[in-house]
């Protein structure tokens, strides 16, 4: 209970960031490059009290692909970010995840999986509730929300890269991984963000100090060790279910306590969205427990990413 507990909590934070985010007057470049000095720092303090250590030697087999999808887990932050700039909190993140179907779409060409019925119809399911949230906007004749939800998508295929790049990643895991992902992040964000904006940090008023340092210290470091200490004791198809706690948080808070606007027809595409990838993760759930219940005769324990 302890370790869901941990991973619930890490998702409801994630989905309050666009409230700190919208307080913070810097380029999208540099809140994500500040975003992820910040929670290095915290996760190394973490990594040192907690006595865990780290292989370098099994860093040094996956660097290239750690280096990778650090560097598409930090370009992803700048477009998400600048989706919140252009649209609403809810279609950015509505087209944000859309991440997972796009997994889906790309594994039988990376790594030979084959595309069963299920995973076709929520493929399927979730590019029409998309294409729902896109011609929503459309109508509303408003180019600024076209140009968020191609940030938010934009986001979206660099986030399924990072998920992607993991699956080739087999000697480093959990915090690690994430620690090593923060330092390519910042090898490239440094200097992207001295060619554009330059450091402008120094012109925040104190307000958007703390939401830096809130976004850089909670938002990232603490929840994402809260996140990785909890994925050990949890199986897989649970913290995949319980990571859709992100979005629904992501919404509220932007019909809520942001007062942003939602069209019926959106809120009805993001269902879509939203529940036919997760569809797919109970399904998968379902059939993998099958065996399990049968020979303990237990389906009440059936309880990740």
């Amino acid at each position: 209970m302890q370790a869901k507990l941990k991973i619930i909590l890490s998702m409801v934070v994630f989905g309050t960031i666009s409230i700190f985010v919208k307080n913070i007057t810097l380029s999208s470049g540099e809140i994500a490059l500040f975003r992820a000095l910040t929670a290095a720092v915290v996760i190394i303090l973490y990594k040192l009290i907690s006595g865990k250590k780290t292989s370098f030697s099994d860093i040094k087999k996956d660097l290239a692909a750690l280096f990778v999808s650090g560097v598409a887990m930090g370009i992803n932050w700048i477009f998400l970010f600048q989706a919140y700039k252009y649209t609403t909190v809810s279609i950015a993140t509505l087209s944000y995840y859309f991440a997972p179907v796009i997994v889906i779409a790309a594994s039988p060409i990376l790594f030979k999986e084959k595309l069963t019925i299920k995973q076709i119809v929520c493929f399927l399911m979730a590019t029409v509730g998309l294409v729902m949230v896109i011609a929503a906007s459309g109508m509303e004749k408003h180019e600024s929300n076209i140009i968020g939800i191609a940030f938010g998508l934009g986001a979206a295929v660099l986030y399924a890269t990072v998920v992607l790049f993991n699956k080739f990643i087999k000697n480093v895991t959990g915090i690690d991984k994430t620690l090593i992902q923060f330092f390519a992040a910042i090898i490239v964000l440094t200097p992207y963000v001295l060619a554009t904006t330059g450091i402008q940090v120094g012109s925040l008023s104190n307000t958007g100090i703390i939401n830096l340092l809130i976004l850089g210290t909670v938002h990232t470091g603490i929840c994402y060790c809260l996140y990785f200490s909890s994925l050990n004791d949890l199986k897989g198809q649970e913290a995949s279910i319980l990571s859709y706690i992100d979005p629904l948080v992501a919404i509220i808070v932007s019909v809520t306590i942001l007062g942003e606007p939602i069209l019926p027809i959106q809120v009805i595409g993001g269902i879509m969205i939203l529940a036919f990838t997760l569809l797919n993760e109970i399904e998968v759930k379902a059939i993998s427990f099958h065996g399990l219940a049968n020979k303990e005769s237990s389906a009440a324990n059936i309880d990740e990413d």
